[in-house]
Parts: structure tokens; C-alpha cells; sequence
């Protein structure tokens, strides 16, 4: 499948060209108001839970770089996918799926598979 064009192809790119520029309001510009993150550390729900989780994990990353983009798979009303990014002092390697609703994602499932420490000396 094609995925260059598809909206799930278009709202990952935001995601990430959001992410890279650490744009916390185009972030939350791609979720539902109701939208629910799962994670292993416990779910957090609702837009403002989100806002909040975003600063701070904004703040802890730093930078934000994706390195490349390791499977992706979506359907009709989502997408999952596996990353390799670095941040200011790591590099990490991420899963996440999203669920989406007229464009904006309501839920978000997501996880670490793996981190290593960049040397920046």
C-alpha cells in the first residue's frame, strides 16, 4: 500500500514535523478533546492530562529527531508504527498506534522498545 497520501500517511508527518519542532499546540492540535494515551506507566485522559504530559515530556526530550521510520502499517481510521528517533541524549527506539476521528486522534497507544545513550562529547 501506498501510504505517501493517505490522511493516516499526512497525520503521522504532523505528528512528527511537531514533534521535531517541539510545537506543544500543534500537538495537541492532533487530538480529540476525549482523547485517551495508554502506556504501561498508566493511562492518561483528556486533553488537558495530555497537555500536561506533553510539556514535560517535550521537556525531558530536549530535541527530537527522527532517525527513521522502522514499520508502518495503517487502516482505515488508524495507523501503528515503529520509530528510531534521538533526542538531546538519547536514542530510543518507540512504537505507537493511533486511533483517529475526523483527523485527530482519540486514542494513542504507546511504548518503548529500547534506549541507548548518545555520546555528544
Amino acid at each position: 500500500m501506498d501510504t505517501a497520501k493517505t490522511p493516516g500517511r499526512a497525520w503521522y508527518d504532523r505528528q512528527i514535523a511537531m514533534l521535531t519542532a517541539m510545537d506543544l499546540d500543534g500537538i495537541m492540535s492532533q487530538y480529540t478533546d476525549d482523547a485517551i494515551m495508554l502506556r504501561f506507566e498508566g493511562p492518561i485522559i483528556g486533553k488537558a492530562a495530555l497537555r500536561k504530559h506533553f510539556e514535560g515530556y517535550l521537556a525531558f526530550l530536549g530535541t527530537f529527531e527522527l532517525i527513521s521510520t522502522d514499520k508502518y502499517v495503517e487502516a482505515e481510521d488508524s495507523l501503528f508504527f515503529e520509530a528510531t528517533v534521538h533526542t538531546a541524549t538519547l536514542e530510543a527506539r518507540v512504537y505507537d498506534a493511533f486511533m483517529l476521528r475526523d483527523g485527530q486522534a482519540y486514542r494513542h497507544f504507546t511504548g518503548l522498545l529500547g534506549a541507548t545513550p548518545l555520546n555528544k562529547g
